[in-house]
């Protein structure tokens, strides 16, 4: 059998690289270059394709920090992604060569994000059992809160007021282009009750939404034409997730945002898998925003964890 070799991924390589993210069992647009390369000046990219004689086993979205390869930090999570032939050996003889790979490159510490298992099309966690064989550690846990739509837990009663309320008011949910009037509003939300900005720029929300038209999609809630609130959703094969939300003063008096989430758990998105929403973990994941979980969770939502590790490399 042909030994495993790692190559550095180059610009050369994209149409290989974003045809093998499409075809595997645990990737999403996220890992396409298209995504990953929009803020490549912030990144040192230094992603890998494994190969077994010539044919892609699997790739790793990655940047170097220093003498430590992390998962891609302009993604939540990453990790190896792989497709239906990956078996657990082949994924014993990738940490091997990767291990030896990145020692002699001169990386000392491997910081891996591993993709959780709601985005995977089929199981996908022979990394999981790789990262433990080779001593991995456990460094940071994150938390989302997840629907399962097949396992519905109905929103609690509070939840239902607030989103009768809603049904209630003027306010219009629907389908939005206008990616730069929502970015506003949240990034006027995040300054007052966080002091923090955006990830993304209006700008950069709407170049991304440009190239992903089918994975990336913004509802409106508005009132008398004007938004009062949105939902910026990242969509992939059995997962909506909810990548934004947010709401003006009188959105927030008005539940706009209940009620849109509401439509798009119940109208938009009944037919996916899973309805995410995201952490509501900070401080890499050691402080748990009460507040924010408790709303994701009244709406039935439960616990997926967004886990990340730390290899140490023999030198």
């Amino acid at each position: 059998m042909a030994a495993l070799s790692i190559q550095p991924y180059a610009g050369a390589l994209q149409g290989g690289w974003d045809s093998f993210v499409k075809g595997s069992k645990n990737g999403l647009f996220l890992f396409e270059r298209g995504y990953m390369d929009y803020h490549a000046d912030r990144f040192k990219d230094q992603s890998l394709l494994i190969r077994r004689g010539g044919r892609i086993v699997a790739v790793l979205p990655a940047n170097r920090v220093g003498d430590t390869l992390q998962s891609h930090g302009g993604l939540t999570f990453g990790g190896l992604v792989v497709d239906r032939s990956m078996t657990t050996p082949l994924m014993m003889e990738i940490f091997d060569a990767l291990g030896a790979h990145l020692a002699e490159a001169g990386v000392t510490t491997l910081l891996y994000k591993r993709s959780p298992h709601v985005f995977h099309s089929v199981p996908a966690e022979e990394d999981l059992y790789a990262l433990f064989r080779h001593g991995a550690t456990l460094v940071r846990r994150d938390l989302s809160s997840t629907i399962d739509t097949r396992e519905r837990i109905p929103p609690d009663k509070d939840r239902r007021y607030s989103i009768s309320k809603g049904k209630a008011s003027a306010v219009k949910v629907a389908p939005s282009s206008d990616y730069r009037a929502f970015m506003r509003i949240e990034a006027d939300l995040l300054r007052e009750k966080y002091a923090k900005e955006p990830t993304h720029s209006a700008d950069e929300m709407a170049l991304l939404a440009g190239r992903f038209p089918e994975n990336i999609k913004l509802f409106a809630a508005d009132l008398d034409g004007a938004m009062v609130g949105g939902v910026i959703i990242y969509e992939s094969a059995n997962v909506a997730h909810t990548q934004y939300i947010g709401s003006t003063k009188e959105g927030r008096k008005l539940n706009a945002v209940d009620l849109l989430l509401h439509h798009l758990i119940e109208n938009e998105y009944q037919h996916k898998r899973y309805f995410d929403f995201g952490i509501s973990t900070e401080k890499a994941g050691r402080y748990l925003n009460t507040g924010l979980v408790d709303f994701k969770e009244s709406f039935g939502a439960t616990a997926v964890a967004y886990d990340t590790f730390e290899l140490k490399l023999a030198m």
